[in-house]
């Protein structure tokens, strides 16, 4: 599936799938996540990974 389709399917933009595919995303929604797991047939943590050593969440300071 291209990411045009998936973002057709989904209901985002391909820019914004295009954020979340290079790994430049600082958040995603609940509701978005669901729908591209729902268009692709796989669960959350398919798409997701953890990487040691860097901050789950960006430092506010």
């Amino acid at each position: 599936m291209t990411l045009t389709e998936l973002a057709r399917r989904v209901g985002v933009t391909h820019a914004n799938l295009s954020v979340l595919k290079n790994g430049r995303a600082r958040a995603i929604r609940f509701s978005t996540l669901s729908a591209i797991c729902e268009a692709l047939g796989c669960q959350p943590g398919d798409l997701m990974s953890h990487r040691a050593g860097e901050p789950s969440l960006p430092d506010p300071r």
